[in-house]
């Protein structure tokens, strides 16, 4: 089953709010089986909605609506709809109870353009909404499946886990459903890994990989589709071992985690601890450890040291490291090694990170935008120093710089450094 998406409103077009139902419904179509091959947006215009369903069942055996079901002249989508097949509206007497009892004994009471909420395409099942008035609805014509759903996502979201995926099943009978294994990389560019995994990608039809590429990480989906989940399990195993064996210096996760999640995992499993001084990344690692639960008991603290005194007074970093003639300066190798073994020392933990660069806009100490030194102390070792060259505007450099150093403690964590 091959399926479209349509957003009706005018808001999203204009940007005013974001489009977060078609992610949900992709999500949730895909573990069905069914493949969404276009999204479409219309403004409040009946007849442009009407335009877009004619291209829309040109081209899917499905299509689903969200939005325009409320109780304004502008909520056109059961009328567009309607007009297209040729049907009449129709009142549905539970909803319109639902609605009347609801207003009774209110103020303001009930008007008659909120029965508008009650009704439905004629010949269409209903689809309950448990988080608010307007009633969804699902019918089949002319070969073609269509849902109509609200717009607002508190309700949108349970009408189709409750109601909406129940009918969908109904119509695919058999039809095997995808099932997808997300892999988490870090230490690897998008284009790295693609080449790592250029045959594999080039060869493939069942399962199939796509790479996904985030600030400082990367992802690899392998999909499958199966009728059941031992099946896809049997299908997919083959095609994951390969690429754990090419991959095992990169692959932090076998499912859709975050780099920072992972080793606050592992520290908490290790019963270890770990600290951090930035500079250019001003307490970006921090917030990103301190965004997982839990991590309270793995990570103690850090320094946000952004000037040369607070690397001196709080840090211990050496004046002549720092500043004078011959100096390394603050973007250096020696200073990213002293920051890194004075905040551990500070904080008494068992590992600690550093980060010192250049972000840009400008370059600083005659040092250019992107040159980032990342260090790694652990108690009773060296301290370990990586120089990067790193691309982008000023954020994306914070981003892959902090997301640097948390690869270079799952590294040690893990003993692959």
């Amino acid at each position: 089953m091959r399926a479209e998406i349509i957003a009706v409103g005018t808001e999203l077009l204009l940007g005013q709010i974001v489009n977060t139902n078609a992610q949900f419904l992709s999500q949730r179509l895909a573990e069905l089986g069914i493949d969404v091959y276009f999204q479409t947006v219309v403004g409040d215009n009946e007849e442009r909605l009407r335009q877009a369903i004619a291209i829309a069942e040109s081209r899917a055996d499905l299509v689903l609506f969200t939005g325009g079901l409320g109780p304004t002249m502008d909520d056109l989508t059961r009328d567009a709809l309607a007009a297209h097949l040729g049907v009449g509206i129709e009142m549905h007497e539970p909803s319109l109870a639902k609605i009347e009892a609801m207003f009774a004994g209110r103020e303001p009471s009930l008007i008659e353009i909120n029965r508008r909420q009650a009704m439905l395409v004629g010949g269409a099942s209903p689809l309950r909404n448990d988080a608010g008035l307007a009633v969804g609805s699902a019918l089949t014509a002319g070969g073609t499946h269509y849902m109509l759903l609200p717009g607002p996502p508190r309700e949108m979201k349970p009408m189709f886990l409750n109601d909406g995926a129940a009918w969908l099943k109904e119509k695919l009978g058999d039809a095997a459903s995808l099932h997808s294994a997300m892999l988490r990389f870090c230490g690897i560019g998008e284009s790295a890994l693609e080449e790592l995994y250029k045959d594999l990608i080039e060869a493939q039809s069942d399962p199939t990989l796509a790479t996904y590429a985030k600030e400082g990480e990367v992802a690899l989906r392998v999909s499958t589709k199966a009728a059941t989940a031992e099946e896809a399990q049997a299908r997919l195993a083959p095609t994951l071992q390969e690429i754990r064996r090419r991959g095992e210096r990169y692959l932090y996760a076998e499912s859709d985690v975050a780099l920072e999640a992972e080793v606050i995992r592992l520290l908490a499993e290790q019963r270890r601890t770990i600290s951090c001084a930035e500079s250019c990344t001003g307490g970006l690692i921090a917030t990103l450890l301190t965004t997982v639960p839990g991590s309270a008991d793995a990570f103690l603290g850090g320094v946000v040291s952004y000037s040369n005194p607070v690397k001196r007074d709080l840090l211990g970093v050496d004046e002549a490291l720092l500043e004078g003639e011959g100096a390394p300066g603050a973007v250096s190798e020696e200073t990213a090694r002293a920051m890194a073994e004075g905040v551990r020392q500070a904080t008494d933990t068992d590992l600690a990170l550093s980060v010192t660069g250049v972000a840009g806009p400008a370059s600083s100490e005659g040092k250019p935008v992107g040159l980032v030194y990342v260090g790694i102390a652990e108690r009773g070792k060296p301290v370990r120093v990586e120089k990067l060259q790193l691309q982008g505007d000023r954020e994306g450099i914070r981003i892959r710089a902090a997301k640097r150093a948390l690869y270079m403690a799952w590294l040690r964590l893990t003993g692959k450094d």
